[in-house]
């Protein structure tokens, strides 16, 4: 840094301490590349602000010029414009050539001394790596005050002496710290006698250049032996020359260290990371290669070009370079005397022919393979061999010690040995963070074995598999260890380069995998391996290949919960056709003889699979995602305020990053994505690399806190809305429009298909054309007037639009419609209105054909044809609010995203048509020897009756004028009652469909209708507070008032010795009353809680009842004295169930927070709580409400449902089996009298059969 600059944040420091926040400024000082991602850590690592306002200005002193003027910029950016006028007056020139200067050292001085003493000058290609330079730099203002050893280790052509070179090459450096001068040594492979000769040589350089100085000095003879050069070299550097640097470039053995143990200052480079052992001081690794600007910079200059003008094979040249500046600069050289041969380059470099690049240089060697041979060479035979099996580990993967422990089969002591060896000659890499050690190859190591064993990589994996297979024969490991996860994660891939096609069949069909792979490393990884290996799987059985992926991929977000699923029983509910459930139903059958529980669908074969992947990226709301242009990635953000990035066929995580400091609203990637855009609550705009978790762009902060981007198709431009809508050029730190015009806040802004325009979406209602060139409004269309009723009332917000594919009309949403319009004439072509109940979230054009995407508030995805104006598909699945959808590129996906945590992929053409059927949850279920019939309004307000075994409809009414709301069969005779919101009653004749009676009386909706035993009165609770008891056939009536609130249920009671039947009703008022059916007159009124009676259960003996309330209590009242025998007090939320066991001794109650206590009748005392060690990845112990409670006849097993249906353990008061239905808020169950079938429906409609499996 220029001694001006340096002096002003000396001068200016205090005040700088004082009031800065280093992480504002320190995000922007990574943008520019003058702060790493480490320092960052050490100084986010201080405790308090002010130290680490410290740690930033130490770390600052001790940088460049960029880094000075990035630091002023950061200050600018975050309004501390005081702090910066300090600093603005010393800021460093900015010019290349003052750039260049000063990178050179700055004066001549420099130069002369390292001329002087033998310091190689910078390649004649040349690209700073200053991140490490100064890391170097740093370790030798260390030696400042006494002697000591600094050692720069790295593999073959990492660029270990350039940077040695580079680091020296440092004004301040030399006179602070070297002022006795820097002298280097080339040491090399070297005997003896060659490394006298060398020290010969320095001794007579320095001895000469002395005598320069110092004309009465003399010449001495050469040193004779090593051990009087190494005298000779101890008093030359202690006396002559003090405090001088000694650099020793390339050692290779130990043994050479002794001929300079002189006591001086010594930096030397080397493969070996142990020589760092055999001397005192510090070391720097040079693990990480070029950058991939860097390299093609380098690339670049050697063609005298600029990197943005080169072919667009110079990316995939750097990138197979793998950031080596060896291989960078031997290409390099060749491609300037042979312009023409990028292709020729990059086929060399793909085909791994090391061989091929060679090109004559003043590094030792002139070829890659002849670098990296050398450094095997100097292995032991035996070693040699065991360096050969790293062939078959996959590029970038980070193996334990234990897992070459079972492939060399050795002892894990002996194997740790061999390991460090390979380390330290710098054949291999040791992560330290990790505890034991992961080990790995660099790239190009990787690549010149996979070169050099061709012809035996088949032989090598063999080997790999078989040394697994006589390791683990009694099984897979389960440690969950680094070991472990490599296995799982790996052996698949051995397998198939093995060419081991019987034993990749036999593992991956196999649901014991499956379960034990999924619940170590999740079903990402899985799925992903059986996309990678379909085409060998296929060759064996395509089919069942597609049974297994269609599983995983529709149940994986079930499988990232804990604890984990019974992988079993979600199997059973795969199709009867699939071996994932011929193998399911073989192991459930033979675990149901050891008293195992599970459950199969039997009506099963009437639905088909809805999504074609589901995915729980972020723990949280789930707020926007994107595919990418290519289709292969899918981008995810929300509340996690973390950004995600995984693969669109498998969900296998590909990136993450935390990506803000509040929620994450919306991602894009760019059209070539190599970039990625977010913006926050937080009020910033970051662009992302799409390959590294590091922002390299941020934009200045906005004005509110939801702003909302997408980039433009060329990728150029970044929309971002708040109160208006600001368009950034994402190459430029600054906006390059903004526009004006909108009266509330903007909503979505959406860039047209040719880039020439953007719309925008605001809450004053309207939605505004603009041309982006000159930010000037095109059209407005008033979105409110298409409300003219509600206008007045309430506000209309526009929530966002999309362009049709040809430009020509454009697409936007307000409450509970999508509106078509025509861009020319402004005209509205088309108004799609959805559910009354419902409003529209986001809606997204297909990019290939006329259909429309419309994300909903009541779960659901509609997708419409806006040319005939129809409804093609309703894609039901998600268990919340749906945020937004969008299509793949070519439209053969749809994306989904929710408050449920979940994405959702759909296959356009597979999704359930609107001809799909779906039932209401309101239902009533008969048993009757054996068959099952199944009553329910259906999503088209029709009443359905199936039969239970097969799904199939029985009987299917006309349309409903009025919403069904509750359903009734009568046992005796072949009738079903339905009641419906305008408070009227229908009995229907099945399967004829003619209607028996039409009871008129209710003011208000029918809540529950119920016929008694003998078929011959129905009886009917509502919201207007009554119950009515009719003789349904004649239309006679009593009423029962008294209740002041809804009556959402009752149940019949029978009095002895008489035999004559009550009712027994409750209501949201708190009260419960009993009432003669025949008379209507009211025989009991108790006010038994201060909230809403929720449920109630009389027990089996008849003389005892309970009542749950919203007031978090359970009572169990006696029908002798009518008064509360006891009060159940414990739970912390509404209780929404209870049920008597049959033999009267037990209570169940369940809670709206999915908990479940068990309690003892007798004497009121708990006895168990279920489900409080285990609670469920989602918010409640249960997945939602426990809804319903019902004993099994032996006492022994309760069931319950909520979110999803758990039977337990009534002693333990443990889980036996859990299903988890499609859907969610399950709210009520029927079983059948032996405890063996289940019927319930879910929220989005879907019926469920289950039956035990015997």
């Amino acid at each position: 840094m220029e001694e001006g600059a340096r002096s002003c944040l000396l001068l200016s420091r205090s005040s700088l301490e004082q009031d800065i926040r280093a992480s504002y400024l320190m995000d922007h000082m990574i943008s520019d590349g003058v702060l790493t991602g480490d320092e960052e850590d050490r100084i986010r690592s201080k405790l308090t602000r002010r130290e680490q306002a410290t740690a930033l200005l130490e770390l600052l002193l001790r940088k460049d010029n960029q880094a000075y003027i990035s630091f002023y910029n950061a200050l600018v950016r975050e309004s501390y414009g005081d702090l910066a006028s300090l600093l603005h007056n010393s800021l460093p020139l900015v010019s290349p050539e003052a750039e260049k200067s000063f990178s050179d050292g700055g004066t001549r001085y420099v130069q002369a001394v390292l001329s002087e003493g033998g310091v190689p000058q910078r390649p004649v290609v040349f690209v700073s790596r200053s991140a490490l330079v100064n890391r170097v730099r740093e370790k030798l203002y260390r030696l400042q005050k006494e002697p000591g050893w600094v050692t720069v280790f790295g593999m073959a052509g990492s660029g270990k002496s350039v940077l040695a070179a580079e680091a020296v090459r440092d004004h301040a450096l030399i006179t602070e710290s070297f002022p006795g001068g820097v002298h280097w040594l080339s040491i090399g492979q070297l005997d003896r006698a060659d490394l006298l000769v060398r020290i010969q040589s320095l001794c007579f350089r320095l001895e000469q250049q002395s005598q320069e100085k110092d004309p009465s000095s003399s010449l001495h003879r050469p040193p004779g032996s090593l051990e009087e050069a190494k005298e000779r070299l101890r008093f030359l550097m202690l006396r002559r020359y003090p405090r001088s640097l000694l650099v020793l470039d390339d050692i290779w053995d130990s043994s050479v260290l002794k001929a300079f143990d002189i006591q001086c200052r010594v930096l030397l480079t080397t493969r070996d990371r142990s020589l760092a052992d055999c001397v005192s001081g510090s070391e720097v690794a040079v693990e990480s290669g070029l950058e991939e600007d860097q390299a093609l910079e380098i690339l670049a200059l050697y063609v005298n070009g600029k990197p943005q003008r080169l072919p667009e094979q110079a990316r995939s040249i750097v990138r197979e370079c793998k950031g080596s500046p060896l291989v960078v600069s031997l290409i390099g050289a060749l491609l300037r005397e042979f312009p023409d041969r990028w292709a020729y380059y990059l086929h060399t470099l793909q085909q791994k022919k090391f061989k091929r690049i060679r090109k004559s240089s003043s590094y030792d060697y002139d070829a890659l393979d002849q670098a990296m041979a050398a450094s095997i060479q100097v292995l032991s035979e035996e070693h040699r061999e065991l360096y050969i099996d790293l062939t078959v580990l996959e590029q970038d993967v980070k193996v334990p010690a234990k897992v070459l422990s079972v492939l060399w089969d050795l002892e894990l002591e002996e194997v740790e040995d061999v390991l460090q060896d390979f380390v330290n000659k710098s054949l291999l890499f040791r992560d330290c963070h990790h505890r034991p050690y992961l080990y790995y190859l660099h790239d190009l190591q990787l690549d010149f074995l996979t070169e050099m064993n061709r012809s035996g990589l088949e032989s090598l994996h063999t080997k790999v598999v078989r040394q697994y297979q006589q390791r683990y024969s009694q099984g897979p490991p389960t440690s969950g260890d680094e070991e472990c996860l490599y296995w799982f994660r790996f052996l698949t891939y051995h397998m198939a380069k093995a060419n081991l096609t019987q034993e990749l069949y036999s593992l991956m069909f196999s649901l014991d995998w499956v379960r034990t792979k999924a619940q170590i490393m999740g079903p990402a990884h899985l799925i992903n391996d059986y996309v990678e290996y379909g085409a060998i799987l296929d060759k064996e059985n395509s089919e069942v290949r597609g049974h297994f992926q269609e599983f995983l991929s529709l149940n994986g977000h079930q499988l990232e919960q804990r604890p984990f699923p019974d992988v079993v029983q979600l199997a059973l509910s795969q199709p009867e056709s699939s071996e994932v459930y011929r193998q399911a139903l073989l192991q459930a059958q033979e675990r149901a003889t050891r008293g195992g529980l599970y459950l199969d669908w039997v009506n099963k074969s009437s639905l088909k699979s809805l999504s074609r992947l589901v995915v729980q990226p972020h723990q949280g709301s789930i707020y926007s995602a994107c595919f990418s242009h290519d289709g292969t990635k899918i981008a995810s953000c929300g509340s996690s305020k973390t950004l995600r990035v995984f693969k669109s066929t498998s969900g296998e995580k590909l990136l993450e990053i935390q990506a803000h400091d509040d929620d994450v609203l919306c991602c894009a990637f760019s059209p070539d994505d190599h970039l990625l855009a977010t913006c926050s609550s937080d009020r910033k705009v970051k662009v992302w690399s799409g390959t590294l978790p590091s922002a390299i762009q941020i934009l200045d902060r906005l004005q509110t806190d939801l702003p909302d981007n997408l980039t433009s198709t060329d990728g150029s431009r970044l929309s971002v809305s708040n109160l208006f809508c600001v368009l950034w050029n994402i190459n430029k730190p600054s906006s390059q429009n903004t526009m004006f015009g909108h009266l509330e806040p903007v909503n979505h802004c959406c860039f047209s298909p040719d880039d020439a325009y953007l719309s925008t979406s605001s809450s004053d209602g309207t939605l505004k054309l603009w041309e982006v060139s000159s930010a000037n409004e095109w059209k407005s269309i008033d979105v409110a007037d298409v409300f003219p009723e509600q206008r007045e009332q309430t506000e209309v917000i526009v929530k966002c639009s999309t362009w049709s594919a040809d430009g020509r009309t454009i697409i936007c949403a307000a409450r509970n419609a999508v509106f078509v319009f025509d861009i020319e004439t402004e005209a509205m072509l088309l108004e799609i209105r959805t559910s009354r109940l419902s409003t529209v979230q986001y809606c997204h054009a297909c990019p290939s054909s006329k259909l429309v995407a419309i994300a909903l508030s009541h779960y659901a995805v509609e997708l419409w044809d806006i040319e005939t104006s129809k409804k093609m598909a309703d894609c039901s699945g998600h268990l919340s609010w749906v945020h937004g959808v969008q299509f793949s590129p070519d439209g053969s996906l749809l994306l989904s995203w929710s408050d449920d945590q979940t994405v959702r992929a759909w296959e356009t053409n597979k999704v359930h048509t609107s001809s799909a059927v779906c039932l209401k949850r309101d239902s009533d279920v008969l048993f009757n020897n054996g068959d099952i019939t199944v009553v329910a309004a259906d999503n088209r307000n029709r009443l359905q009756v199936r039969n239970g075994r097969t799904g199939a409809v029985m009987f299917q009414s006309e349309d409903q004028e009025s919403r069904i709301r509750c359903t009734a069969i009568c046992t005796q005779t072949s009738a079903v009652g339905l009641g419906r919101e305008d408070g009227t009653i229908q009995v229907l004749e099945v399967p004829s469909g003619a209607s028996l009676a039409t009871l008129q009386g209710h003011t208000r909706t029918v809540l529950h209708c119920q016929f008694t035993p003998e078929g011959h009165t129905l009886i009917t609770s509502s919201e207007d507070t009554t119950i009515r008891v009719w003789r349904w056939r004649t239309g006679e009536c009593v009423v029962l008032e008294g209740h002041k609130e809804q009556v959402r249920c009752f149940s019949l009671l029978t009095t002895s010795p008489s035999s004559e039947t009550h009712l027994l009703s409750w209501s949201f008022d708190g009260t419960i009353k009993v009432w003669d059916m025949s008379s209507g007159e009211r025989l009991q009124d108790l006010v038994c809680h201060q909230g809403a009676v929720l449920a109630c259960d009389v027990s089996p003996d008849g003389q005892l009842f309970a009542t749950t309330s919203a007031d978090k209590t359970a009572k169990v009242w006696s029908r002798a004295s009518w008064q509360c025998v006891r009060l159940l007090n414990g739970h912390q939320d509404c209780v929404r169930s209870c049920r008597f066991s049959w033999d009267g001794r037990r209570l169940a109650t369940g809670d709206d927070n999915g908990e479940i206590r068990l309690w003892n009748v007798k004497d009121g005392t708990l006895l168990k709580i279920c489900s409080r060690d285990n609670k469920d990845a989602m918010d409640s112990l249960h997945g939602g409400w426990v809804t319903d409670l019902h004993f099994s006849p032996d006492n022994t097993v309760l069931l319950s449902t909520g979110g999803y249906i758990k039977w337990w353990n009534v002693e333990k008061g443990e889980a036996l089996q859990t299903f988890y239905p499609t859907g969610a808020n399950l709210k009520r169950i029927h079983v059948s009298p032996d405890f063996s079938t289940f019927v319930t429906i879910d929220n989005i409609g879907i019926l469920y059969i289950l039956k035990k499996v015997e």
